[in-house]
């Protein structure tokens, strides 16, 4: 692997601002020198980083590569899901395995591990969905943990495919509890939500923005109460997912302040987009332009972006990660042209997450650089066991780092980026800030805007038990 010198640059951490050079040996962090300060000895490449931060790299702890949903297959598999999160600045990813209902847990673990190995460009582990919680698959649940899965997703959504019910999620809980996993929520009231769709269909409206109208903020309240509830009373840790809605926010902070362990993600499509984006009908695609927006939890009115980004301030909300779901709008969210039920749930992020919240929350004084690596980086290695291999820089740690221009200017457009997707959420909005270097284990993977590491070099990360 080599030695390599990053000089010149600005450390960022999560808790730490300082300038330094960074000696990488055979993939990790060797040593942390003052400025200048390096030993003269032989480095087969020295990084200029002058003027440039210098990260940990990103942790996107929710993507869905590969993904059957809604009749089709997420648009990114794991080789160009993984290339387009290493352009960003993404080093590492938590996917999502699946557990078909009736299956044990292996058969869907076994399934991912063949999507993935051999094909992506940075480090990765996995979550498992759970669609059936009974004597079997919680007695799983212990093998697994000790194979490095140590999360486990389940659903208060979609009857009749992912749903859950409070039985098997309290389960699932207890079971977490004595192993030391951590249980992830889909927290959105599904029954209800289903006859708000059905009445809504029955009445004609088909319209991508009544989507966002049927899944109303109070069910994902209700929802995260519920699961909060639950855990409380299986004495487990909790992790809301993709949270949307200043509601469903407001009992985050009730639990926290009692001293739960409760945490939850936001995305940046709630950050910055809104149901006025689900109701666009100029474009390509006139009144179905909406669809592009299409993601579940649905975009909430844009004044609630403001209650996520306090939430993000505040440490109410630890992690921001991506759900990135893509969907070509040509032969995929065309499914629903006829009905917003049928447009395949999901948007995609995993190269756009690091662009937009710098530009964004850093350049516009909502976050601090530190909190920007926190969020992205540290929170997700801390929570879901990556830590302190990666989420950091320290002597020891993984060298999964980038040196960050924060003037770079890059326009977001499909034509710019790497996603294997027919369209941009962001599309010709410029940024300023970017990677000038990604690497991968002490190797330059990313360079200039290129890609210069090799097909495969990512690897699975066993990630230890749930510790906070």
């Amino acid at each position: 692997m080599g030695r390599t010198l990053i000089q010149g640059g600005i450390v960022v951490t999560a808790v730490d601002t300082y300038e330094a050079d960074l000696a990488v040996v055979d993939g990790k962090i060797a040593a942390i020198f003052g400025p200048g300060a390096a030993p003269a000895i032989q480095f087969d490449r020295t990084l200029d980083a002058k003027g440039k931060y210098v990260f940990p790299g990103g942790i996107d702890a929710h993507t869905h590569l590969d993904m059957p949903f809604g009749g089709t297959t997420s648009s990114d598999d794991f080789e160009t899901g993984t290339l387009a999160a290493a352009h960003g600045g993404t080093t590492s990813i938590v996917d999502f395995a699946i557990q078909t209902k009736g299956d044990a847990l292996r058969k869907g673990l076994d399934a991912w591990h063949a999507k993935a190995e051999g094909k992506t460009a940075i480090d990765y582990a996995f979550h498992m969905i759970m669609t059936d919680v009974n004597e079997s698959t919680a007695a799983e649940m212990g093998t697994l943990v000790n194979e490095g899965i140590t999360s486990f997703k389940l659903f208060m959504a979609y009857p009749g495919v992912l749903y859950a019910d409070d039985g098997m999620i309290f389960r699932a809980m207890q079971r977490a509890g004595e192993i030391g996993a951590l249980i992830c929520m889909h927290a959105e009231n599904g029954i209800p939500i289903d006859i708000l769709i059905s009445q809504a269909l029955a009445k004609g409206h088909t319209a991508p923005k009544y989507h966002t109208i049927t899944r109303p903020q109070i069910a994902e309240a209700e929802g995260t109460h519920r699961a909060i509830c639950l855990a409380e009373m299986a004495g487990s840790p909790v992790y809301i997912v993709h949270l949307s809605a200043e509601r469903a926010l407001k009992q985050v902070v009730e639990a926290r302040d009692r001293g739960l362990p409760a945490y939850a993600e936001t995305c940046p499509q709630y950050l910055f987009c809104s149901d006025d984006d689900l109701a666009r009908t100029e474009g390509e695609y006139g009144a179905f332009e909406g669809a592009k927006f299409v993601c579940t939890p649905p975009l909430r009115p844009k004044a609630m972006q403001e209650d996520l980004w306090r939430g993000l301030r505040t440490n109410d909300l630890q992690v921001v990660s991506t759900d990135h779901c893509p969907f070509c709008m040509k032969g995929q969210k065309e499914l629903g042209r006829d009905s917003f039920a049928k447009v395949p749930n999901g948007m995609p992020g995993i190269e756009t997450r690091l662009y937009l919240l710098w530009d964004g929350g850093v350049r516009t004084g909502r976050i601090s650089m530190n909190r920007f690596v926190e969020i992205t980086s540290t929170a997700p290695a801390k929570i879901f066991g990556l830590y302190p291999r990666k989420g950091t820089i320290a002597v020891g740690a993984d060298a999964d780092l980038v040196v960050w221009d924060p003037e770079k200017k890059h326009v977001l457009s499909q034509k710019t980026l790497h996603m294997r997707v027919d369209y941009s959420p962001f599309e010709g909005q410029e940024v300023t800030g970017g990677p000038a270097y990604v690497l991968s284990r002490g190797n330059v993977i990313v360079e200039d805007g290129k890609y210069v590491g090799k097909r495969g070099d990512g690897r699975f990360i066993k990630r230890s038990t749930f510790g906070l």
